[in-house]
């Protein structure tokens, strides 16, 4: 039971193959007690698939660009617990026209939605329930990434705004530190959730990505990634933050996959 007792907020929740559902799961096997967010039309579905869960928990309202939901949520988390073990950033969004190889002509507004989106909220996110970590000893933010040391096919203004979020993590870091709260990110390998899908291109790194890393890699299976997610949000680690963590089969390592065998 690594997670017995924590009270954990999962974002990013919208079906059974993204990486947040597994989180979600995992955790609760491992004894967490959760509350998820969603919004728009993406708050009922993110209910209904709360359903799906062992347990279902509450589902509260939050969109991480509107300044009103982080206080809502700061104040029902602080009516409910009183403090927050753990938060996981599992949300990301760049508009049509910031990706799929346009990079050089996207317009700033586009561009400014996914930075805002999937980098800025998880400083604001972060800021706005470091109260409630610190009242539960410090507490782990964990965010999901995809390596934003490179650039990818395809990915364009979503590899910016990833990278902009290892950067964002550091920084969370240092400041939240002092109160023993851990900020790390996980880099997880392509997997099929419906936000790659909706990247044309992105079956591309997929093909390549399963020669590249020396452990192989399912592109359908979630579970590695949210294993290493609660590893971190649990008290195993605790002297390590600031960190991306590679949860990717270890292709990040490799610089060029090994030619095929001869015959």
């Amino acid at each position: 039971m690594l997670l017995e007792g924590k009270r954990l907020v999962v974002t990013g929740v919208l079906n059974e193959q993204s990486i947040a559902f597994s989180v979600a799961r995992l955790a609760q096997e491992a004894g967490a007690e959760l509350v998820l967010t969603g919004f728009g039309r993406g708050l009922r579905i993110t209910e209904r698939i709360a359903k799906r869960l062992p347990e279902p928990p509450p589902v509260l309202e939050l969109d991480v660009t509107v300044a009103e939901h982080h206080q809502r949520l700061a104040a029902d988390l602080g009516e409910r617990w009183g403090a927050v073990d753990g938060l996981v950033h599992a949300v990301a969004f760049a508009p049509e026209a910031a990706l799929g190889g346009s990079f050089l002509d996207t317009a700033w507004e586009d561009a400014a939605t996914a930075l805002h989106v999937s980098t800025y909220s998880f400083a604001s996110l972060s800021a706005s329930l470091a109260p409630l970590l610190r009242a539960a000893g410090g507490g782990a933010v964990v965010g999901l990434d995809f390596d934003g040391t490179r650039a990818w096919p395809a990915y364009d203004w979503m590899g910016v705004a990833k990278a902009g979020l290892e950067a964002t993590s550091r920084y969370v870091a240092r400041d939240l530190g002092p109160q023993g709260t851990r900020v790390n990110l996980v880099a997880a390998g392509p997997l099929r959730t419906v936000a790659a899908k909706g990247i044309d291109g992105f079956e591309d790194i997929e093909r390549s990505w399963g020669a590249q890393a020396p452990l192989g890699w399912d592109v359908t299976d979630a579970e590695p990634v949210a294993r290493t997610v609660c590893a971190l949000l649990s008290d195993w680690l605790p002297a390590t933050t600031g960190m991306v963590v590679h949860a990717d089969g270890g292709a990040h390592a490799i610089g060029a996959p090994p030619p095929p065998a001869s015959s």
